[in-house]
């Protein structure tokens, strides 16, 4: 059974709840505390639940010789290895504490992503949620580490096979922990429309019960719509201050009014989404008296007169008998003079 509800304390999630939406600062900070700070003002600004950054110390999550990939390598317009580029844009566990501080302060859910098991112990006090990366969706050490902490787990599955997720989900559940959302994601800066498979969002939440989301990585504002449409809980978006800032996300990341489009549009969507409850609104009750039809005279009808099928026409406004009854009146006789193109009402028929 899918848990219906995970309480993050100041927030919930779940399918009766608003999107939770997740701005993803990411490292677009580009090692810049005060950057930082700005960007989670931006947030706030933009109307999401909680901003997210990236733990991690660069010797303890990549080799020294470790490549970029692609879109690294082409959204930096260099080449240098892995361990040198986040190197660059790393901040401190002070940097954090002091962001989470700023968060607090700002009224915004502060959320890093560890990328290892010192940074998962380090920001164990600071998060109420532990979101973790696609890259980490097959690190099962890992995730049976986070698992037992017992906090809700929030987890991307880029890259990945339905068989990995299982193995994922297991490991998660097998510790006890059942408070999980898995997000579709598909691990490519910028994603073209035709990979991200938002079908597959679906696919999860049938084969594992559980609360489902969407990672987006699209430039634009189409993917992140539709995965609420079809069900979404969580939307986690990239965003930057600038485009055009030195930085492996940034380009594929929403600038501030871009964020706050999404949201604006997130949020009229989830109005428009309804209860599901198929009934006519208030101004609907109002216009179908116009807009649907009566049974009406076709031609003068004398009273004793027995009713015959073309004597009758269907003809709005809908204040007499309803269309259904048609073969009801057929041979019975009209109570009084009727006139052509009257609406007819039971108590003309006897």
């Amino acid at each position: 059974m899918v848990n219906d509800v995970i309480d993050l304390g100041e927030r919930k999630i779940g399918e009766d709840q608003p999107v939770f939406l997740i701005a993803e600062a990411g490292v677009n900070h580009n090692g810049k505390i005060e950057l930082a700070k700005e960007l989670i003002h931006e947030a706030k600004e933009a109307g999401v639940d909680a901003i997210k950054f990236q733990t991690f110390k660069a010797g303890d999550l990549v080799t020294k010789t470790g490549e970029m990939a692609d879109y690294q390598k082409n959204n930096l317009g260099e080449e240098k290895s892995q361990y040198e580029m986040i190197k660059e844009i790393e901040l401190s566990y002070d940097d954090f504490k002091e962001l989470k501080a700023y968060c607090d302060k700002n009224e915004i859910l502060f959320l890093s992503t560890p990328h290892t098991p010192e940074a998962a112990d380090f920001l164990e006090p600071l998060v109420p949620v532990y979101k973790i990366g696609s890259g980490d969706l097959t690190n099962l050490p890992f995730l049976e580490k986070i698992a037992e902490k017992g906090k809700p787990i929030i987890l991307s599955t880029g890259m990945g096979t339905l068989g990995e997720v299982e193995d994922a989900v297991e490991t998660i559940k097998g510790s006890g922990n059942e408070d999980l959302i898995l997000l579709h994601c598909t691990t490519d800066y910028p994603t073209s429309i035709e990979d991200i498979n938002l079908n597959a969002m679906l696919t999860l939440g049938d084969s594992f019960k559980t609360l489902t989301g969407y990672s987006d990585h699209t430039l634009g504002l189409i993917a992140p719509i539709a995965a609420v449409s079809l069900g979404a809980t969580v939307i986690e978006k990239h965003f930057t201050l600038d485009k055009g800032m030195k930085g492996p996300d940034h380009k594929a990341s929403l600038e501030p009014e871009e964020l706050k489009k999404m949201v604006q549009k997130i949020r009229g969507l989830e109005k428009g989404m309804g209860d599901g409850i198929k009934r006519p609104t208030k101004k609907e009750q109002e216009i179908k008296k116009i807009a649907r039809k009566s049974i009406v005279a076709a031609e003068n009808i004398a009273s004793g007169s027995k009713l015959e099928e073309d004597m009758l026409i269907i003809k709005r406004p809908s204040y007499g008998i309803k269309p259904k009854h048609l073969r009801k009146l057929i041979g019975k006789k009209a109570a009084r003079d009727i006139e052509e193109d009257e609406v007819i009402r039971w108590d003309m028929i006897k």
